[in-house]
């Protein structure tokens, strides 16, 4: 007999019902609905960090490290990568590679403030970048194998808005 997809079930004991608590005192969760008689616990509103009193786990563990509002984010592609990508056909030595063509090839992921090339690799193809940063090392190595790379000032968001902002009051002076 051919295995048909109307035949196949899920493994004994995978599927369980979900309990429904507060549902009357047939059932083993009714009345109180597992938590107990009266105090915070019994109420809707409790805090699920709340350790009776004593300091929080959460409070008690130091505060570490720094996350920067003002981080850029960029997509870092190695060189070593973009050599691989031309040898497989996915990127053009001729064209100029951008972060859309990157992206297309699949390395570029993220970065919101576009690429940076960094050296890691080796590059022996002639190719040229238009990118929003790039390392020393990458330069010389794309400038070594007869490339050029064009690095792009991104601007953030905030000075964009900004820029469109100062625009707008212009036009109304006008």
């Amino acid at each position: 007999m051919a295995l048909k997809v109307h035949h196949l079930r899920p493994a004994p004991g995978a599927k369980s019902r979900k309990i429904r608590v507060g549902r009357g005192e047939a059932g083993r969760r009714g009345k109180t609905a597992g938590r107990g008689t009266k105090g915070s616990g019994a109420r809707h509103n409790v805090p699920e960090n709340f350790e009776g009193g004593q300091m929080p786990l959460h409070m008690r563990l130091p505060k570490r490290g720094f996350n920067n509002p003002f981080a850029k984010d960029y997509a870092e592609v190695n060189l070593g990568h973009v050599q691989k990508l031309l040898y497989a056909g996915k990127l053009d030595a001729k064209a100029v590679i951008d972060q859309a063509a990157l992206q297309a090839a699949g390395v570029a992921r993220g970065g919101k403030n576009g690429v940076r090339l960094l050296g890691k690799g080796e590059l022996t193809t002639k190719v040229s970048f238009k990118v929003a940063g790039a390392s020393k090392g990458a330069i010389a190595a794309v400038e070594k194998a007869g490339g050029s790379v064009e690095v792009i000032v991104a601007r953030d968001p905030a000075a964009l808005a900004a820029a469109k902002k100062g625009s707008a009051k212009a036009a109304k002076k006008a």
